[in-house]
């Protein structure tokens, strides 16, 4: 086999690998990131955010606050509490309404919403490690909530099940609805990024927030998709979440998700750069080294595009490495179908010519083709899972 070459250790991590982004917020820069690590970036923003900063029921909740401080706030995300204390100087209230909140305790969710709380010159009296609502629940329902007053910042849908936790436990409480999830003004991105999915033109799929997996599956419902939606997302996609919270609609429907340790963009990003590996197959072919990504393949470790028709036929060749695949099941292969054989000698020789190596495919006479698999290589393929496409 070919000895390894400098050329492999300049390739990028996600390069050949087709990612999936669904934010709105942040969306620029997440694809930024990814981009820089090689990945082809598909964007279909699931949901839009709409501030409520001239909402009369903020206005009014924000009043009704400052008449009558809470004993417990509870900040949820950085950018709702901002925003909040924000609309509030709009109208004059700013200063009261940090005033009222310093009467009482302020919980931080997270760390930027931590930040946030100390930003406007507060201090937090606690913050879960864990960053979920469920702990900032437990905690209150530990602590005691009985005839308390407390004010929950909501981060763009409601929270039910910790607003009646609380109410039964005693409580009184106050939502403050500072912005909201709604679906995309132009459905067209999320519609187009769903088929890119389901026509396995998706590697991997990002998540920064609950409502977005939210928004994707509802609209995929709408379409009479979701079915189809879930399967793919249960594999071959891999599914990557920023954190716990985000990846909840999705194990609702029993759809595994790749998170990173701490909820953060970056370790996303990194998490998702160090499973890449496991996401391609490697395979010793006519003394060359050659990988296998979603829409790219590397020989010897350097990058070739092939065109979709020639990633299809090679999809199907690596499932059997070595063994002969007829032209029939190679044609039934090719995006479009058809029943016209000279079509897979066309995109068998256009895949040659990208590969540079015409000799990884053997030609067998009067029955088809075959991976050029090393005899030493033994029963089974080196390497992980197949591509996108494929059975994993």
């Amino acid at each position: 086999m070919s000895a390894p070459t400098t050329t492999e250790a300049q390739v990028p991590p996600l390069a050949g690998f087709t990612v999936g982004v669904t934010a709105a917020r942040r969306a620029e820069e997440l694809g930024t990131m990814l981009e820089r690590r090689g990945a082809c970036v598909q964007h279909g923003p699931a949901l839009r955010i709409v501030p409520l900063a001239d909402d009369a029921e903020l206005e009014a909740r924000t009043r009704d606050l400052i008449a009558r401080p809470p004993d417990v706030t509870v900040a949820t995300t950085g950018i709702g509490f901002r925003g909040w204390i924000e609309a509030a100087d709009g109208w004059g209230m700013g200063e009261d309404l940090l005033a009222a909140l310093a009467r009482g305790e302020l919980l931080a969710r997270g760390p930027k919403a931590r930040g946030q709380i100390r930003a406007s010159g507060l201090t937090e009296v606690w913050s879960p490690p864990s960053e979920s609502s469920a702990e900032v629940l437990d905690h209150l329902l530990e602590e005691g909530v009985d005839g308390r007053r407390i004010a929950v910042q909501l981060h763009g849908e409601p929270l039910p099940d910790v607003v009646e936790a609380l109410e039964m436990a005693g409580a009184e409480v106050v939502e403050v609805p500072v912005y909201r999830w709604v679906p995309p003004a132009d459905l067209a991105p999320m519609d187009r990024l769903t088929d890119l999915v389901l026509a396995g033109g998706v590697d991997m799929l990002t998540f920064t927030s609950a409502p977005a997996a939210a928004s994707l599956l509802a609209r995929a419902a709408e379409r009479r998709l979701r079915d189809e939606l879930i399967a793919a997302l249960r594999g071959p996609v891999l599914v990557v979440c920023v954190g716990p919270v985000t990846a909840a609609p999705l194990e609702a429907v029993d759809v595994p998700t790749l998170q990173p340790q701490r909820s953060r963009l970056g370790a996303m990003v990194r998490a998702l750069e160090a499973e890449a590996p496991a996401r391609a197959r490697r395979l010793p072919v006519a003394g060359h080294r050659l990988e296998l990504r979603g829409h790219a393949a590397l020989v010897d470790g350097e990058l070739k595009a092939v065109p979709p028709t020639g990633m299809a036929l090679l999809r199907v060749l690596a499932r059997r490495p070595g063994r002969v695949v007829s032209r029939a099941e190679l044609l039934r292969a090719l995006p479009g179908g058809g029943d016209d054989e000279h079509a897979v000698e066309t995109a068998m020789a256009r895949l040659r010519s990208a590969l540079g190596v015409p000799k990884l495919i053997q030609t067998v006479v009067k029955r088809g083709y075959r991976l050029a698999l090393d005899p030493n290589a033994g029963p089974s393929p080196v390497g992980g899972h197949c591509v996108s496409g494929d059975e994993r």
